[in-house]
């Protein structure tokens, strides 16, 4: 019983091991859900999958995009997209209780994608992955840019607030690489 313990407790370790070593450095976070004491890890997530990082607003004239997101997410999660939707008040327009954030996505909008806990997205202060989306491309210049990440994590592609989740030039994209 021990030998077969310690074989599974090996695996284990030498599979975290191998996932660290495919994750880009900017993905190899801890991620704190949306209104939750739950972490994730995003190289887990996102593990050789396309990723769609979207900076949200719960106030923003765009924040109805979250339906169209969630349909992305339905669509395409089968065929290896991720979705993943940051909300930060950079731009004045996030709810201060994240309680009340959670409750836009989640009960306004009926979002079941991947939502983090609130943080910066641009300048000094912006977390890491979108520290790195700026040096890839540009920061967000406003709420809901799309970020469209190939699976291996190198490659960024930029949609701005006003292409559409459900845009013909975003879904070719995601279709693209996936």
């Amino acid at each position: 019983m021990i030998k077969y313990l310690t074989a599974i407790g090996l695996f284990a370790c030498s599979s975290v091991g191998a996932l660290a070593a495919n994750c880009p450095d900017y993905l190899n976070v801890e991620a704190r859900k949306l209104h939750s004491k739950e972490n994730i890890n995003l190289c887990e997530l996102t593990q050789g999958k396309a990723v769609l990082i979207v900076n949200t607003a719960s106030h923003c004239g765009f924040t109805p995009q979250f339906e169209a997101l969630e349909a992305l997410h339905k669509q395409y999660a089968d065929k290896g997209l991720v979705v993943i939707g940051f909300p930060s008040d950079d731009f004045f327009q996030e709810e201060k209780d994240e309680a009340k954030t959670a409750d836009v996505c989640f009960i306004n909008y009926g979002v079941t994608f991947t939502m983090v806990a609130t943080s910066p997205v641009k300048g000094s202060e912006a977390n890491s992955v979108f520290k790195y989306l700026a040096d890839k491309s540009a920061a967000p210049k406003w709420n809901f840019y799309k970020y469209l990440v190939s699976g291996d994590g190198q490659s960024v592609q930029q949609f701005n607030s006003r292409v559409k989740p459900e845009s013909d030039e975003l879904k070719k994209a995601i279709e693209s690489i996936l």
